[in-house]
């Protein structure tokens, strides 16, 4: 058996073509979503990121507005961009590129954030409410393989989960959109015991750990979901670095019933969802949350 592969590219122009559609109707109520970007410092791969976001985010009819800031930016000074950008009427959606500079105290900085501008997801308020169930901005990634399990499992009641990985960013609020839809979720991490029997129990598997091919293909269990947060960069000897994921693809495709690849697999969903979220919070800060296009 050979899993289906989950292809994450047209899922996510699927989900860009939904929100230019709904940009344009925003756009006749005189409404017009707003992404500010803050990239602080000039990392290269941050650098290409921002330029990505900035670019589809165009092309779904958005408002974006750009701030390159030197690496010597301060706290405060950031801070001061953030509580302008939180004022601002045209702006509903803020991203500080992370990671920010070792001198500027990042966790300050995105708790400045307004929780109803945080499209990242990250503030303590709009996590606090995907825990208890409450209308929240979801982070872009998890909500991204949220809707690619979807693509090949719209009914996960009852399904058991394993989320590898405890971040605050993917596996945390993983577990949350898993619990919300009914799963039975256990999450493991560097201590966990005994992770291949884990693994072969999991009918949903996302892996989000940051270590390349660290779940061998055969823990996977017969026909289970494999969602491959993992982007790592390997030498294969070829002296170009290779981009592999958390999971070893090669033996994992005979086992799963449908798996992401790396690349192509999560990765297009991240900046997809970051432009859902930017047009849902457009969307609360004038009509309320009943008129959002996607809920998780």
């Amino acid at each position: 058996m050979t899993a289906t592969l989950i292809d994450g590219r047209a899922a996510a122009e699927r989900l860009r073509q939904r929100v230019a559609e709904r940009t344009t109707e925003l756009r006749d109520h005189g409404l017009i979503p707003g992404l500010a970007v803050v990239l602080v410092g000039d990392d290269p791969a941050s650098r290409i990121y921002v330029g990505s976001k900035t670019r589809q985010a165009q092309e779904a009819g958005l408002r974006h507005f750009d701030h390159r800031l030197p690496a010597t930016t301060t706290t405060a000074e950031l801070l001061q961009l953030v509580q302008k950008l939180n004022a601002d009427p045209d702006v509903h959606g803020i991203l500080v590129q992370l990671p920010l500079p070792a001198a500027v105290d990042s966790a300050t900085v995105l708790a400045a954030i307004d929780p109803a501008k945080d499209v990242d997801g990250f503030h303590a308020l709009n996590a606090g409410r995907l825990a208890l169930g409450e209308d929240a901005t979801v982070p872009c990634t998890p909500l991204g393989c949220l809707i690619l399990i979807r693509e090949v499992l719209p009914d996960m009641r009852g399904k058991r989960a394993l989320v590898i990985g405890r971040s605050n960013i993917v596996g945390k609020p993983m577990v949350q959109l898993l619990l919300q839809n009914d799963c039975t979720v256990t999450i493991a991490h560097s201590r966990t015991r005994d992770l291949p029997a884990l693994c072969g129990e999991a009918e949903i598997l996302v892996a989000a750990i940051g270590r390349p091919k660290a779940i061998a293909g055969d823990w996977i269990r017969q026909g289970a979901i494999v969602i491959d947060v993992g982007i790592n960069r390997i030498d294969d000897g070829s002296g170009k670095p290779k981009v592999v994921g958390d999971v070893d693809f090669a033996t994992a495709v005979t086992r799963a019933g449908a798996i992401t690849p790396v690349p192509g697999g999560v990765g297009p969903m991240t900046i997809a969802c970051l432009l859902l979220n930017t047009v849902n919070a457009a969307i609360r800060s004038r009509f309320g949350v009943a008129a959002e296009i996607l809920k998780p």
